[in-house]
């Protein structure tokens, strides 16, 4: 008997990738599985919802909605309000995915009686230089993203905290609730941990992955992770609970912490200088035989792998030192959502 599918594309100025995102999306139809691909565009300013518009004039199959409110947990929830399907699978328009990306999914959703079933993300660039490929290292090595396991991969199958791109009974948003529309960033793990909580299981597959293009210049990097250290304070200050996020989503402001406290407090006690010391001295030690191990074994630009993790972790960390320091200024949405939109 044949099970519907509702995917769900959250996207907003995505024209580079918009693209090869559709096509990835439509090879996964077929008769066991049929879909409904629902685009939720947050008012696109470049050719996003015209690059759309193509593909629902070919495919009956494929809607487009606006989403004036534009980030991705309205979408979603837009998405599901309208989905048909007994499953809801979230996808995202920086990657693609295999022509049995969802029914891979569902059948293993359907074979662990799980909550939400996710694959194992496998960082790629669309531009293929010494620099890009410095950036897609740190950003799929234990190094640059610590254990979160669906970038660094798995042998089994393993229940998990989070799961990108996953797929979903639609019945769990009734029973677990909907994407907490405060949430800028962190809406999805946010969801699972919830989900987690209430006593729901989620599962990572090994034998099935995802591509995710990643930035490709250190300045978008920065920018891009610059936004996830901040929301990870904004997280915790939305939802009053450490546990909508793990421990590896702190390790950078630890990091950051460790030198400027020290550094700070020297001036009452000037030994304190040579804990920020030490811990400089440590990471610049550990990061120099990480890049020269990984120059060697895969023939990457070592001064590029080290600016790689460098940008990653301290934009990262700053980003979360920032939202500390001047959440208490941004307390109403509207002011919240304008600065976080200026980034």
């Amino acid at each position: 008997m044949p099970h519907l599918v509702s995917i769900i594309l959250p996207c907003r100025n995505e024209e580079k990738y918009i693209g090869c995102c559709m096509q990835s999306l439509i090879s996964n139809q077929s008769d066991e599985f049929p879909l409904e691909i629902i685009v939720v565009d947050g008012m696109s300013t470049d050719r996003t919802v015209e690059m759309v518009q193509n593909y629902t004039h070919q495919f009956s199959f494929i809607k487009l909605l606006p989403n004036p409110d534009k980030t991705v947990p309205f979408a979603m929830n837009l998405g599901i309000a309208q989905a048909q399907g007994e499953f809801i699978v979230r996808v995202d328009a920086h990657a693609t995915y295999p022509q049995n990306y969802v029914a891979v999914l569902v059948t293993h959703l359907i074979s662990l009686n799980a909550d939400n079933v996710g694959a194992i993300w496998k960082t790629d660039v669309l531009t293929k230089n010494k620099k890009t490929l410095a950036i897609k290292e740190a950003l799929s090595n234990r190094f640059g993203v610590g254990n979160a396991l669906f970038r660094i991969g798995i042998d089994k199958i393993t229940q998990a905290d989070t799961v990108p791109f996953g797929c979903y009974h639609k019945s769990v948003f009734t029973k677990y609730g909907l994407y907490d529309t405060r949430l800028t960033r962190n809406q999805d793990i946010e969801l699972n941990k919830r989900i987690l909580r209430g006593g729901g299981k989620l599962y990572l597959i090994p034998n099935m992955d995802c591509v995710y293009y990643a930035r490709e210049t250190f300045s978008a990097l920065a920018k891009n992770n610059y936004s996830n250290g901040l929301w990870n304070i904004l997280t915790v200050k939305f939802t009053k609970k450490f546990s909508s996020l793990s421990l590896r989503h702190f390790i950078p402001l630890c990091f950051l912490l460790s030198l400027i406290l020290p550094l700070f407090f020297s001036f009452l006690y000037q030994p304190l200088i040579w804990i920020s010391c030490a811990s400089l001295v440590l990471y610049i030690g550990f990061l120099t035989a990480v890049c020269a191990r990984l120059a060697l074994c895969k023939k990457l630009h070592f001064f590029f792998l080290l600016w790689s993790f460098m940008t990653l972790h301290f934009s990262y960390g700053v980003g979360s030192l920032i939202g500390i320091l001047t959440f208490p200024r941004y307390r109403q949405c509207g002011r919240l959502k304008n600065y976080i939109f200026a980034f």
